[in-house]
């Protein structure tokens, strides 16, 4: 057995190689922006449609949102959401080793790259999709916010400049956080659950996830009466156009999008057969029901399911039990001529992708939002 001495000396030395390697590299993100200096740079979007100068030195996805172009990002600039990708034809320089697991080879072959890894270093020519364009920075008061399980809150912020957003039910917003003990500031990703036609309001589900820097700042900072920027709308994940019978399933904060959704078609009249599947491990994790329950007397298009995977077997639970893919399966094994509306973690969702595909369902028909 190692003395407890040793060990705390080895805990000590890793400890302190931790933090010298974070402040080198602090230093060195220092050094390129303040001390290297790069000059001005030009970045063409869009063969012209935009002309920037801006400073050299920072990260193309910073640079942008410096100029109220905000490219979507759930991971604040890290590389691991994947979710920055832009073209850049002209002066991206070589492709970082932390873009390399996110690009395939066609897209590398159209020149798509993260622009969170990009450094305008010198004259950048780029092409972002239109909308991009046109996303703005809000700013809006928090409404109220109250707890939907132990783990998930609802937010309803007020618009105040601009007061008004048009979106599309499925789309999401990034939220920035404020600085909290020792944090900056970070923009996080979340679904809008709200209706479309509620210009002035927007109504989010978020999930606390542990040590997670904009969430604890929900959770444990963020105030009624506080206000809040974010920006947006973001997303193409929306309801199609045909007249398909549809399949959602999410569990947990994932319902914010179908929520917003289901009551979007029930506005507009559309009736469309549906089904949600709610996905849970016990009771506790359950929200909405009633008002599901309620949407499902009100229409006849619409069925809601949900099942526990992990409920206590002698519990009081009458409904379905299981891993929501089994009960999908069960429901739906033939699925080939229906649509699927996924949102969830990457792992759920390539699971349910997997057995809408065994019932017959093609991949162009399968529509989600994976969290990052």
């Amino acid at each position: 057995m190692i003395p407890g001495s040793i060990l705390f000396s080895i805990g000590i030395s890793v400890g302190f190689l931790l933090a010298t390697g974070l402040i080198l590299a602090a230093l060195l993100i220092v050094a390129e922006k303040k001390i290297l200096n790069y000059g001005a740079c030009r970045i063409d979007i869009n063969e012209g449609e935009r002309r920037l100068e801006v400073p050299g030195g920072g990260t193309l996805l910073s640079t942008l949102g410096e100029n109220n172009i905000f490219i979507p990002s759930a991971c604040g600039g890290r590389g691991s959401c994947a979710y920055c990708k832009v073209q850049v034809t002209e002066g991206g320089g070589m492709v970082s080793p932390v873009e390399e697991p996110h690009l395939g080879a066609e897209e590398r072959k159209n020149q798509i790259r993260l622009s969170c890894q990009v450094k305008v270093r010198k004259d950048i020519k780029i092409h972002v999709p239109k909308e991009l364009l046109s996303v703005r920075k809000y700013r809006g008061k928090l409404l109220h916010k109250r707890p939907l399980t132990y783990d998930i809150v609802e937010l309803r912020i007020e618009l105040l400049e601009p007061n008004n957003i048009d979106f599309v039910a499925g789309q999401y917003i990034q939220l920035e956080s404020e600085e909290y003990n020792g944090h900056d500031r970070v923009m996080r990703a979340y679904s809008m659950s709200s209706l479309p036609s509620d210009k002035s309001h927007v109504e989010l589900m978020i999930r606390k996830v542990p040590s997670g820097i904009c969430t604890t700042w929900v959770f444990e900072h963020l105030r009624e009466g506080q206000e809040v920027t974010f920006s947006g709308p973001y997303g193409k994940f929306h309801i199609s156009g045909t007249d398909a019978e549809m399949i959602f399933i999410a569990g947990g904060s994932g319902m914010a999008p179908i929520w917003g959704m289901l009551r979007d078609l029930k506005e507009r009249g559309i009736m469309r057969k549906a089904t949600y599947f709610f996905g849970a491990l016990t009771q506790k994790d359950l929200f909405f029901v009633d008002e599901l329950a309620k949407l499902q007397q009100e229409v006849s298009w619409f069925r809601f399911i949900p099942a526990l995977s992990n409920e206590p077997a002698g519990s009081d639970w009458k409904g379905e039990r299981g891993l929501i893919t089994d009960v999908v399966a069960r429901y739906m094994p033939d699925c080939s001529k229906q649509e699927a509306y996924l949102c969830g973690s990457p792992g759920m969702i390539d699971a349910c992708i997997k057995v809408l595909k065994k019932g017959g369902m093609t991949e162009d028909r399968i529509f989600y939002d994976k969290f990052a």
